[in-house]
């Protein structure tokens, strides 16, 4: 199977999270997701958590330095050598470099960075969709939504051209049932 090191990219509702675990069991490698992380280092009461909490309770972001520094601490663990899929991170062109540096510092290249592109009038619908199936009330208001949308497009769209001329993007058409769009992901694997 071709390279295992992947990292998982698209806008709000582009299926990120329903397509990762399904990939986690194909290539059968960790899904690393920042939410977990993050979940993970509050829980336990790490140095980390305890700066990220810091940021979050007063509703702002937690700054890149501490992410970095919580992915740099999860991909030094054993169960990444044999592959591993990241979901959420990098969200920034700052992050994706401190990721190339981190995966050169373990010897670890990035193989793939799968982009699952929708159009905004489907990210609009599908979070629409999900508001109301579950319940999700980040979802709910156009507003909100278009607001998550517009800083997707701001801060993580742009490491796609970051990836592109390393050859490590592919770029999967997210439109489709699960089965499809997951079929057309797979081939990157084949």
């Amino acid at each position: 199977m071709a390279g295992k090191n992947v990292g998982l990219f698209g806008p709000p509702g582009a299926g990120k999270g329903t397509q990762a675990a399904k990939l986690r069991e194909l290539l059968n490698v960790p899904h690393i997701s920042t939410g977990d992380m993050f979940r993970e280092n509050l829980k336990n009461g790490t140095e980390l958590g305890r700066k990220a909490q810091e940021y979050m309770s007063k509703g702002g972001l937690v700054p890149d330095e501490v992410t970095i520094a919580m992915v740099r601490d999860r991909l030094s663990r054993a169960d990444v050598k044999g592959g591993f899929l990241l979901d959420g991170f990098p969200r920034n062109v700052a992050q994706a470099e401190s990721l190339d540096k981190m995966l050169a510092d373990i010897g670890l290249p990035l193989d793939h960075v799968v982009n699952i592109s929708i159009a905004d009038d489907e990210v609009m619908a599908r979070l629409a969709k999900r508001a109301t199936i579950e319940g999700r009330a980040d979802d709910a208001k156009p507003e909100t939504v278009k607001c998550r949308l517009d800083t997707y497009k701001a801060q993580s769209e742009p490491c796609l051209a970051y990836y592109r001329p390393k050859g490590v993007l592919r770029d999967i058409d997210g439109i489709g049932t699960i089965d499809e769009v997951f079929a057309r992901i797979s081939k990157v694997f084949a």
